[in-house]
């Protein structure tokens, strides 16, 4: 059974090289069936990825920033030209729809276009005549071998958060995408190669735990990027750092909006059902908790939702007018539908219920449809922990400040919003909120590629978010050069205290 099919395999030094007899199946989540596999990777694929990128390190690392913005120039293209067959890989693999997967390819695009400037990026600083005939001025160097680790739900955009900004800066990359969608990125990884990039510089170890644990203890890995669950983001920033990398580890979320009196209520529910129902909910921005500020406006945003909710276009991601398609895996449907039942038992309000929904024609596939709850408290587990699925908690609260106050109580500060049309109820709640990206009457605030992403609290281990100036801090280290071109003043009379100022 499935002999004959595709398998995606490891790709190192500008060959796919198979891992090992070990697969894993790839299905497409609308019909639940298996449409390829992948080789999942071995500590020995891990040492030849890592090697075959050191190697490279040595001449890429030399390049000037403006040849390797060439290669990036290059790269920009060719990811525009073959934007249409990425959306239609990610769409088949990961569920989302057509439109939401060309919207995951643009903004991976808008990273590297980014990142096309890192001449300008790296530039240091200068302090001219410091002290007498000395100059100080600072430079960004590459860190050397990095490695990436990604998500299903980005399998594309995420692994362009990291690679062009790590190889911009002068390093190389190790990456290792997720195995349930693994395809886009070898794709994009392709590409790269098609633009000429050297072997070497870019990598790709599929795998699971065996793979990642390698690359977290490889003495040649200096620096290690992912974006995941928080226990395993947690796993992550411990484990590589006690083995002395720098680590950036983005992980989970629970992301609320605001609802004041004074609403647009046209403009939220419109948000709020892209926010909480686009690519089923799996998304780390995804809105999973409505904040709504008085018994009025949750009504209100309860009957403008629900009549949204019914004719929601459910169908697979390669359907025209699709509006939301199925979540990735069946464990996953199955995990979404306990947190439902666990909703209704623990005493929310079962408004919208999508646990029964089937797709006619795709009844095997992994669908699971828009569900909302109403009268949600802190203590409820569906409140409590990240559901990654189109469930949509409505809790009531009698101010603003109690608002700010149950968000600034809650273990994740990934992202948040509101809605309102007073900018001194917004200035207060972007001021208080203690959550690393806002918005104000934009329900999904990531940022452009030119600021970068991170969240607060248990969304993100590390001090450096992603792309941005950030992500090129995180991808260099900092060294300061201090100078003096004095011949008068040299001597032979040995100096034993600090220098200072003269």
């Amino acid at each position: 059974m499935y002999k004959n099919m595709d398998v995606v395999t490891d790709y190192i030094d500008d060959k796919c090289i198979d891992s090992s007899e070990r697969t894993k199946y790839i299905f497409n989540p609308a019909t639940g069936e298996v449409i390829s596999k992948v080789s999942m990777g071995t500590s020995d694929n891990v040492n030849l990825a890592v090697k075959s990128a050191k190697e490279a390190l040595k001449e890429w690392s030399k390049l000037s920033p403006l040849k390797r913005a060439r290669f990036l120039f290059k790269y920009t293209e060719l990811l525009y030209q073959n934007k249409e067959c990425l959306a239609k890989s990610i769409s088949k693999e990961h569920g989302k729809v057509y439109a939401d997967a060309l919207g995951e390819v643009q903004r991976g695009i808008e990273v590297v276009e980014f990142v096309c400037g890192v001449p300008e990026l790296l530039k240091g600083d200068m302090s001219y005549q410091v002290s007498s005939s000395m100059d100080t001025y600072s430079i960004r160097q590459p860190v050397g071998v990095c490695v990436g680790i990604t998500p299903f739900n980005f399998p594309l955009m995420v692994p362009l958060w990291m690679y062009p900004v790590a190889i911009a800066c002068g390093n190389t990359f190790v990456l290792k995408p997720s195995e349930k969608d693994p395809s886009a990125s070898m794709l994009a990884i392709k590409l790269l190669h098609e633009a000429g990039i050297p072997k070497g510089v870019v990598n790709i170890v599929n795998g699971d735990k065996e793979v990642v644990d390698a690359l977290l203890h490889h003495k040649d890995v200096a620096a290690v990027s992912f974006v995941g669950s928080t226990p395993i983001a947690k796993y992550i920033y411990e484990t590589a750092s006690k083995n002395g990398k720098r680590v950036q580890a983005l992980g989970g979320a629970k992301n609320h909006c605001v609802l004041m009196p004074d609403a647009n209520m046209n403009d939220a529910t419109a948000g709020l059902m892209g926010a909480g129902f686009g690519s089923a909910g799996e998304r780390c921005m995804a809105v999973s908790v409505i904040v709504a500020v008085g018994n009025d406006t949750a009504n209100k945003i309860i009957s403008s939702l629900s009549s949204k909710i019914d004719i929601l276009k459910i169908a697979p991601g390669d359907v025209d007018g699709s509006e939301m398609g199925p979540v990735i895996t069946k464990e996953h449907k199955d995990k979404i539908i306990s947190y439902i039942d666990t909703g209704i038992e623990q005493g929310a309000t079962l408004v919208k219920d999508g646990r029964k929904f089937t797709c006619k024609g795709h009844e095997k596939g992994f669908f699971v449809g828009p569900t909302l709850f109403d009268n949600v408290k802190p203590s409820m587990t569906i409140y409590k922990e990240e559901i990654f699925g189109p469930v949509l908690c409505i809790v009531r609260v009698g101010s603003l400040k109690e608002a700010i106050a149950l968000i600034n109580n809650n273990q994740y500060g990934n992202g948040t919003s509101i809605y309102t049309q007073d900018g001194a109820s917004a200035r207060q709640f972007s001021s208080e909120v203690e959550v690393g990206m806002v918005g104000i009457n934009v329900p999904i605030p990531v940022p452009m590629a030119f600021h970068s992403f991170g969240g607060w609290k248990n969304s993100l281990f590390g001090t450096n978010g992603m792309h941005g100036l950030e992500g090129v801090r995180f991808y260099t280290r900092l060294k300061t050069i201090t100078t003096k071109w004095d011949a008068s003043s040299y001597t032979e009379n040995n100096q034993f205290f600090m220098p200072t100022l003269q």
